[in-house]
């Protein structure tokens, strides 16, 4: 049975907001050594911004498809999901260029072959010609490059996952969960070159991406009273101060000598690559808060102080290539120009600065060829993080 669509009209702030947020965590965490990086979210419980980039691309993928898969079709809605894969595809290839060029410039011209190895990139500089269709095919990825190929094979798959999502939801939620655990049954993964896998495993992944299509496609409205229930906020906050005690074990382990062992080897390790369970659990405890404590009609969306990282939300892809290559740029400045305490406070805001800039730029080119990012009749391409919706 075809399940109605449960979206709201609108613009969503919050979700440009966050993602928006997301960006400048990933920058600063993307740093090496940066002593900036200490304010993101991963020093502080089990999750980190990439939790919040992928949940929001499923949200608003499913928003912005899914009401065009009700309107014109499978076939349709269908074309446009891949050609949007196509064109993250084409991003990533064309950052993948800069960022060979930028890692090579610098440990050639200032001959440090060190950043070639931190890069991952030696590969590249021994077989060029092998490594560039490896990453074509995108095997190959260098340090920082791994959320964009994650992005385009879900969006591949993403076509018969809203399908069903739009008529039995809860039975596709349950699909993922299963594929979830199977994956980590049986080790599921994509195969990296030269060797290994990927960093941000597909097979799990997929649980928190369709778990946020889900929640577009009615999945909020039901979680509505659990989330707004005082027990569960009870339960949440209980739960981050568990990990935030976990997680100050890792950088005070002398202070912090109050995990017993049988618990250590319980929860450890906690694995990224496959989103480990307790990493999705602690997302889910910062969701109810977030949606407890910051609603749609929150008046701080309208400010002028979170307009910054909301204009940077809506043109997600740009702005994450763009921290990808300023991050090279600030490690490269923090190790051969100075690594004092005050250039890592500089090259943090210089970067956040300069990705406020970039996407106030796109915004005022997109005004004048008529195209603004806000509510508008043409529905609007899925971004990285889900779209301009």
């Amino acid at each position: 049975m075809h399940a109605p669509l449960v979206t709201t009209t609108g613009r969503d702030l919050r979700l440009d907001l966050f993602r928006g947020i997301a960006l400048w965590l990933i920058y600063l965490d993307h740093i090496p050594s940066n002593v900036v990086s200490w304010i993101t979210i991963r020093n502080y419980g089990f999750s980190d911004a990439t939790e919040i980039f992928i949940f929001i691309s499923g949200y608003t993928a499913a928003f912005v498809y899914g009401r065009a898969m009700h309107e014109r079709g499978f076939v349709v809605s269908g074309a446009r999901i891949l050609r949007r894969a196509w064109q993250i595809y084409v991003a990533h290839i064309f950052l993948f260029a800069i960022y060979m060029a930028e890692i090579s410039y610098v440990a050639t011209s200032f001959d440090n072959p060190l950043y070639a190895e931190e890069m991952n990139i030696l590969d590249f500089l021994k077989q060029p010609d092998m490594t560039i269709v490896q990453a074509l095919l995108l095997k190959f990825k260098p340090v920082n490059m791994d959320i964009l190929p994650l992005y385009i094979i879900l969006l591949l798959l993403f076509p018969p996952i809203l399908w069903f999502l739009l008529r039995w939801q809860t039975l596709a939620l349950a699909g993922s969960l299963a594929l979830y655990v199977l994956a980590w049954q049986l080790g599921w993964n994509l195969p990296a070159y030269p060797d290994g896998s990927w960093y941000f495993n597909p097979f799990a992944w997929q649980l928190l991406f369709v778990f946020g299509a889900w929640c577009a496609v009615g999945g909020a409205q039901r979680l509505g009273p659990i989330a707004r229930s005082p027990i569960t906020m009870v339960v949440a906050i209980l739960y981050l101060g568990f990990a935030f005690i976990i997680a100050l074990s890792w950088y005070l382990p002398e202070q912090i000598t109050i995990v017993p062992h049988w618990l250590e080897n319980l929860i450890y390790p906690i694995d990224k690559t496959n989103l480990d369970p307790l990493r999705f659990a602690h997302f889910l405890a910062l969701a109810v808060l977030t949606v407890r404590f910051v609603p749609r009609t929150w008046p701080m969306l309208g400010s002028w102080i979170l307009y910054p990282a909301i204009l940077c939300g809506q043109h997600s892809l740009e702005i994450f290539c763009l921290g990808v290559f300023l991050a090279f740029a600030g490690h490269f400045a923090l190790v051969d120009i100075s690594g004092a305490f005050w250039m890592q406070v500089v090259i943090s805001l210089l970067g956040i600065a300069a990705m406020i800039t970039a996407a106030a730029l796109i915004t005022w080119y997109k005004n004048l060829e008529g195209r603004s990012p806000g509510p508008r009749p043409k529905s609007p391409d899925a971004d990285l993080a889900g779209g301009e919706a």
